[in-house]
């Protein structure tokens, strides 16, 4: 029996080379939301930031790059890695949230879209490849992947580029002290239909949106800083929300995605999930083999690049899935033929997605 299955065949990524280290905010003043200074010493800031989120520095992009720069990179690596003709792909389709951010300005940029300008980077010439963006939060990239399965198993596309990538660091509030979370980053996919005598690829997915009470837990807002001028603004969030938001939902949404698999979680020998808090990643896990009434979480289960790489929002999970194909992951791990990898993510919207992939 032959099954049409709709796999990853290459994958690429692009991560900064600047360096920015905890240490290097010490330059900055912190503000609360009322505009008042924090009395803690830098040093305790960070010690504390670094223990929840477990990040001791970041990526940020040269000043002449912009996002579609750095998805340009990731996506030529993928299609190389894929071994494709660029001019056979069908779809790019690029997450992103804030478009093209020039170092100089937090102003966005979409037009024409990141898709079309990295499709004109590429220098693809097929009229009938289709380029366009998705805003879906740090969800973005496994939303586009399962955008290109429904493509795909559609029949109105066999082959389609799927492309994350931001530059946070042009959008943050240097006197807030979420802004140590944020990197900039990239990483792409080829996805295409393959024809296999077993079920590969990906075999289950979930994913939602929480818009009633949860739709502004991140949001765009004014400086912490008393005389911060009220029309610039900066990403901000409600760090507290999301972390019970994430701590309820996630493990909920993964657990539906192995069960729309026909999976359990003692099958899964990966789980690849947002990088936006070691603390907060940590206790999603737990949770979720709490529904399974499992205690013991395997060793090695969920590889990390928070520490070195941050948040770069959409980037983090293909980053962390081609860096870990490509051997060049800060911890080692592997994924090997026939693993079963479990990826999700959360952020704003709020939305959440999981994909179930059998490698």
């Amino acid at each position: 029996m032959n099954f049409t299955n709709v796999m990853i065949t290459g994958t690429g990524s692009y991560v900064p080379k600047n360096i920015v280290t905890n240490k290097d905010f010490a330059k900055n003043k912190f503000y609360n939301t009322k505009g008042e200074i924090f009395e803690a010493s830098h040093e305790e800031i960070a010690e504390k930031f670094k223990a929840i989120t477990g990040i001791h520095e970041r990526r940020y992009a040269d000043d002449n790059l912009v996002a579609s720069d750095l998805g340009t990179i990731a996506a030529q690596l993928a299609i190389k890695d894929a071994g494709i003709d660029p001019e056979s792909i069908d779809q790019i389709i690029v997450a992103q949230n804030f478009g093209d951010v020039k170092s100089t300005t937090n102003q966005t940029d979409v037009l024409p879209s990141l898709a079309s300008r990295i499709k004109h980077n590429l220098q693809i010439e097929n009229p009938s490849c289709v380029a366009y963006d998705i805003v879906f939060g740090c969800p973005g990239w496994i939303q586009g992947i399962i955008q290109a399965n429904a493509y795909i198993r559609s029949g109105m596309a066999k082959r389609c580029l799927v492309i994350a990538t931001e530059t946070l660091s042009r959008v943050i509030d240097i006197h807030d002290r979420d802004s140590m979370i944020y990197a900039d980053g990239a990483g792409a996919c080829i996805v295409e239909a393959k024809e296999s005598n077993k079920q590969e690829g990906i075999i289950g997915l979930e994913a939602g949106t929480w818009a009633k009470q949860e739709a502004h837990y991140l949001f765009f807002g004014k400086g912490n800083k008393k005389e911060a001028d009220p029309n610039h603004r900066y990403l901000k969030m409600h760090g507290r929300k999301i972390y019970e938001f994430a701590l309820t939902k996630v493990p909920q949404a993964m657990k539906i995605c192995l069960e729309k698999s026909g999976a359990h979680i003692n099958d899964v020998s990966k789980i690849l999930i947002h990088q936006a808090n070691e603390k907060m990643d940590h206790e999603i896990i737990k949770r979720l083999f709490r529904l399974y009434k499992e205690r013991k979480i395997p060793e090695g289960i969920m590889p990390m690049s928070i520490h070195k790489l941050g948040n770069s929002s959409v980037a983090t999970i293909p980053t962390l899935l081609d860096r870990i194909r490509k051997g060049t992951s800060e911890q080692k791990h592997e994924i090997n033929k026939g693993d079963l990898i479990l990826m999700a993510s959360v952020g704003a919207g709020m939305n959440i997605n999981a994909i179930a992939y059998r490698y």
